[in-house]
């Protein structure tokens, strides 16, 4: 069977003479979407078992195995493939129309007969597993906002709060098909509104809608996890932060001793570094040996670059970092290159090498700094940017977009006053 990323083989067999393959197992497969998957990958064949006919075939051309497919033994997969050829149909009506040039009433004809056959199709067998995955995975019918309504989002606030009509989390067959990560990933990357503080409040709701089934809330919590583990919005950390505490480190959902010991660690580390936390006291040295404080430097914003001064892509982003700070070097920003390797002749090298002299340099002369746990620097670069008050308003930022997310950060603090 599969996932949207993944197959997961659960037997394989031989054609014989004459192309047919037979799969027979004693003991029963959990429901699901399964494929057949041909060799060298290049092809499948989707079938679906419900779990209840445990014997059927199907029979295609290989010319095309959607139009070509003969089912028997399978009302599920009769319904199933019946769907996709009407589906088909339409869409070779429709690009010959546009071809053709034909009128927008003739299209919006055609998608109205659709729509006409889906609803009924969903209709007559809503009994059936067929008739669940396919409706679960298409996207709730909006219908036109009330003449009377003032929002100018009334369509998005519908199709969010429909979402999930024809989901259920209850089932569990929906594990085993390609349809139930991709439902998840999509509401939280193209439905919900991508700020920290909404996609907490939305990953508590599918999570208690995920309840009723075990299984799908220990999948629905771990790819929620693992979505903002290491996220692109700024500031989404938090919504990892916050399943860790409330699922994995609570002893709500299960996790093996060793890895609730790594998740902790990280916990710690990441609650004191958040956007919108004071970033942590940072006492360093500069290359002449005076001693100074990141929290004491006066600056509109302060970026603090992490970097090794033997490291490869820490090479390649200092031209960037030296342009930047050319750019606004006259104003209110502060650039602060911190070296987390102690060798002090590679350190001054680096420097000098990528000519980046003019900006300040600081680095652990006392040798007490865990810059791994202390402030996350897991890799290098990375780059940390502070506002006036020294909170954290950016983390992880490649340099090539600090201008950017400045210029959007600046120009967001003017719409608010």
């Amino acid at each position: 069977n599969r996932s949207h990323t993944q197959f997961v083989p659960k037997d394989t067999a031989t054609a014989n003479a004459d192309g047919q393959v037979v799969f027979k197992k004693s003991t029963d497969l959990p429901g699901g979407l399964y494929v057949i998957l041909f060799p060298g990958n290049s092809r499948l064949i989707e079938f679906v078992y419900s779990g209840e006919e445990k014997q059927f075939s199907l029979a295609t051309d290989t010319l095309d195995l959607i139009h070509h497919m003969k089912i028997s033994g399978s009302k599920e997969n009769q319904l199933f493939y019946e769907y996709q050829q009407e589906l088909r149909k339409l869409e070779k009506q429709l690009a010959a129309q546009k071809q053709a040039n034909s009128t927008d009433t003739k299209a919006t004809a055609l998608q109205e007969q659709y729509l006409s056959y889906r609803k009924k199709f969903f209709l007559d067998n809503k009994s059936t597993f067929t008739a669940k995955l396919l409706k679960m995975v298409s996207d709730p019918e909006i219908p036109a906002p009330p003449k009377d309504s003032k929002d100018s989002l009334w369509s998005y606030h519908y199709y969010k709060a429909h979402y999930w009509d024809a989901f259920d989390f209850a089932d569990p067959r929906i594990l085993k098909t390609p349809f139930f990560d991709k439902k998840v990933e999509q509401y939280f990357t193209t439905v919900v509104q991508q700020v920290p503080d909404s996609l907490i409040k939305e990953a508590d709701f599918v999570i208690k809608k995920s309840a009723a089934n075990p299984d799908a809330k220990s999948a629905v919590v771990y790819q929620i996890a693992n979505l903002y583990e290491n996220p692109k919005i700024v500031g989404a950390e938090s919504v990892w932060v916050h399943i860790a505490e409330k699922y994995y480190l609570s002893g709500e959902m299960g996790i093996a001793d060793e890895s609730k010991a790594r998740v902790g660690a990280k916990v710690n580390t990441l609650k004191k570094l958040l956007v919108g936390k004071v970033m942590p006291a940072l006492p360093l040295s500069d290359p002449t040996g005076k001693n100074f404080s990141v929290n004491a430097i006066p600056a509109d914003y302060t970026v603090l670059f992490f970097y090794s001064p033997t490291c490869g892509h820490c090479k390649e982003a200092a031209p960037q970092l030296k342009e930047f700070y050319e750019k606004h070097k006259t104003e209110r920003i502060k650039v602060i290159a911190v070296a987390t390797e102690r060798n002090v002749e590679e350190w001054k090298k680096f420097i000098s090498s990528q000519h980046l002299e003019a900006i300040m340099h600081g680095s652990d002369a006392t040798n007490t700094i865990d810059f791994n746990r202390g402030f996350d620097v897991v890799s290098t670069p990375m780059i940390y940017i502070l506002d006036k008050n020294k909170k954290i308003i950016a983390r992880k930022m490649p340099v090539n977009q600090l201008d950017d997310f400045l210029n959007f950060y600046k120009k967001r603090l003017q719409a608010q006053k």
